[in-house]
């Protein structure tokens, strides 16, 4: 390449990057972008190297490049500003941390002599304090330049002539005045909405004015109602959204067959949970041979929700749907949710199906990615199909003897699959989750463990693999795309398990300095069965990084994957809803430069959105839990029961009953013995008895408090308790 046509490539390079619309890619994205051909991408790294030599681009930790910042552009040799500005997350306890933008720097600590009043979620400058070689980074907030908690959830207290908000949120620790002409006829145990008015200060506490009233605490569903709106998770659908769902037609017409595949002839059944409404996936299986032939169809949503529509916005902006203890926040309004998008039986649907051939082994021989109309021919359960797979339940094998050896055949496929991604290392956390049963009061009843069985695997198994190959063909093919990313663990976190888990007799390496997904199931199977399994599993599940939604394909550790997206959810999921677009663009012959740069500039924020709202939606459905498993102890009050040490800290051991509620042993309640803390071995050890109390271990607990408020739980050791 001349110095000229450097010299042109440079500046169109450099006016991409520099463009309103452009979101920072890897070269690879750019290349995609631009069209450039593989022979040809040595030229464009030399231009990104040389603009990133002269200061005017720059390049993340991730490999994305990006115009630079001004103070970057003039020599290298830059100081690093003792101030910088980033979100005040705030501890219950009084002091907090300063999340940066960069991901890849390290959070700020700030002592509570140090938070000058900041609310939980404001934006915050922060001067840095020196530190001392090895020791995290630590600040003083200067200045509050912006609040990020307009609205605050909490329980109304009346006085006669005013009153205050008790935040439901324990990172807000002041509670909020409210005048007496803003309290909109609240009564005292209301929980209520409120906007706010001062922040306050040192000398003032904040005020705000109630603009909703959910209703009294005590009434069913306000505590769950009150968790969900506090998360700002929208409750209702706005009415133009709902308008264009109710205009949607509840039924094909003649000319939605047009350019599809015709399926219906082929044997088609759906499995979920017998109280599952929106039916998003179907299966289709036969043999010929040694060949199998799996058909995983997926309701065509993108069919019914156009790109910048009403639907498409709010599906955007909500991100998923969300599933909480006694109710399901949806994506899309049940009109298209629960009728023409839900794969109901005996109703002609259209899908995109992924139509696969594998061999005796279970090995990929090759698949196609089709629009189709398909027809489910039955409703099936997990409930049923593990009945007639696991026990054999004449009666029902009777009922549906046309889809058995279907059954049968699913069995089998999945159990090559299984097979085939142990052997390349995938990770397999098959502990219990809980679920909650409520009465009609919303009050917990039972806490009991969910069934993992075959029928549930069989879907899983057909899920994953259909994923991986959706994702692999579009790699391979380079379009612009969103991906599902794990990445590895942090070892430093990981290194802490790895220690317990070796000290407890079980073989752990690592090759080099990281562990590969195949050796942290070689110690799962080496503890199945053991009383040891659920809390090493979860231990090594905590140590993991959290999964996300990408535009670059690096894989998913935790499935051993190199290839991995979400394709199986649209109803329920905006990033599926996306591939689909993309997918039906390719399958039309439509994606060209322009549908390519449109998608390469507009993915970056929908991968990102989607991982924020997929965050909010865990957290919101984990407090939930465990507010009402706090609820649900409340009610055993002095009970004994069994459980296992499931964390040792300096303030106390946590112990996890058999029904997944895990509660606090606090120190100064174990009056046997003064116990330090050994982080070295990462138990407790009584001073004079030299007792030991370490992960893993038997303990006999009783139930001492259980606090709605804070949803946590308190045990008391019991004496005599099981060594």
């Amino acid at each position: 390449m001349n110095k000229k046509a450097l010299k042109n490539r440079k500046k169109m390079i450099y006016e991409l990057i520099c463009s309103k619309d452009y979101m920072p890619m890897r070269a690879k994205e750019i290349a995609v972008l631009l069209q450039i051909p593989k022979d040809k991408r040595k030229d464009l790294l030399k231009v990104l190297e040389d603009l990133t030599e002269e200061g005017k681009i720059s390049i993340t930790k991730r490999g994305k490049y990006h115009q630079a910042e001004p103070k970057e552009r003039h020599g290298r040799s830059i100081r690093k500003d003792t101030r910088v500005i980033g979100t005040f997350i705030r501890h219950a306890k009084g002091f907090g941390f300063v999340e940066l933008e960069d991901a890849g720097q390290e959070d700020i600590f700030i002592p509570e002599s140090g938070t000058d009043n900041a609310f939980h979620l404001d934006q915050v400058e922060v001067q840095i304090e020196p530190k001392d070689e090895g020791k995290r980074k630590e600040g003083t907030i200067t200045r509050v330049l912006g609040h990020g908690m307009s609205e605050i959830i909490g329980t109304f207290q009346k006085s006669e002539n005013y009153g205050f908000v008790l935040p439901d949120n324990q990172k807000i620790q002041q509670d909020i005045f409210i005048a007496k002409e803003h309290c909109m006829n609240a009564q005292d145990g209301d929980k209520v909405v409120i906007s706010m008015i001062s922040y306050g200060n040192k000398n003032k506490s904040p005020e705000g004015c109630i603009k909703e009233v959910l209703g009294h605490m005590s009434q069913a569903g306000i505590d769950v109602l009150s968790i969900a709106r506090g998360y700002g998770l929208p409750m209702e659908f706005p009415d133009k959204v709902l308008n264009q769902a109710r205009g949607v037609s509840g039924a094909l017409i003649e000319g939605d067959h047009q350019g599809r595949t015709d399926l219906r002839t082929w044997q088609c059944v759906t499995i979920d949970g017998e109280d599952a409404k929106d039916l998003d996936d179907a299966i289709t299986l036969t043999k010929d041979g040694d060949t199998y032939k799996l058909g995983v169809h997926i309701a065509d949503v993108a069919n019914y929700v156009q790109e910048k529509s009403a639907l498409d916005r709010e599906a955007q902006k909500r991100g998923t749907s969300v599933y909480l203890v006694d109710r399901v926040i949806p994506m899309l309004p049940k009109e298209l949710s629960n009728g023409i998008c839900s794969l109901n039986q005996g109703e002609d649907r259209l899908a995109l199906s992924c139509i696969m051939k594998l061999d005796s082994q279970g090995k990929m021989l090759e698949h196609q990615i089709l629009e189709t109309v398909i027809k489910v021919d039955r409703r099936m359960t997990y409930t049923a199909v593990k009945k007639m797979l696991e026990d054999k339940d004449a009666k029902l094998i009777e009922e549906y003897q046309e889809f058995y050896p279907m059954f049968q055949l699913m069995e089998e496929l999945s159990l090559l699959l299984r097979k085939r991604r142990k052997r390349r290392g995938s990770i397999d956390f098959d502990f219990p989750e809980s679920k909650i049963q409520l009465n009609d009061q919303g009050q917990p009843i039972n806490i009991i463990a969910y069934e993992h069985n075959t029928a549930t695997k069989i879907i899983e198994d057909f899920m994953l693999l259909a994923n991986e190959t959706v994702a692999k063909e579009y790699c391979d093919r380079e379009i612009p795309f969103i991906y599902r990313t794990h990445e590895d663990p942090d070892m430093e976190r990981m290194e802490g398990v790895l220690t317990f888990i070796r000290r407890s007799g079980i073989h752990a390496v690592k090759e080099g300095a990281v562990i590969r997904p195949k050796e942290i199931q070689k110690i799962l199977n080496s503890i199945e069965g053991t009383p040891q399994e659920p809390l090493i599993s979860r231990l090594l599940l905590r140590s993991m990084k959290q999964a996300c939604y990408t535009t670059g394909c690096s894989g998913h550790f935790g499935l051993a994957a190199k290839h991995y997206c979400h394709f199986t959810s649209p109803i329920r999921r905006y990033p599926d809803l996306q591939i689909h677009r993309i997918i039906k663009d390719s399958i039309r012959g439509r994606m060209e430069q322009k549908k390519i740069e449109h998608y390469a500039l507009i993915l970056e924020d929908v991968a990102k959105q989607s991982s924020a709202m997929e965050r909010r939606a865990e957290e919101v459905e984990r407090e939930t839990v465990k507010l009402k498993k706090a609820e649900y102890m409340k009610s055993h009050i002095n009970e004994e029961m069994q459980g296992v040490v499931s964390g040792v800290t300096a303030w106390g051991l946590y112990v996890e009953l058999p029904n997944t509620v895990e509660g606090l042993v606090h120190m100064n309640m174990m009056q046997d013995d003064y116990y330090i803390f050994d982080k070295e071995h990462y138990c407790l050890v009584g001073e004079k008895t030299k007792k030991v109390y370490e992960l893993g271990q038997s303990v006999k607990v009783k139930v001492y408090h259980a606090d709605i408020v804070t949803k946590t739980v308190d045990f008391v050791l019991v004496e005599g308790m099981d060594e």
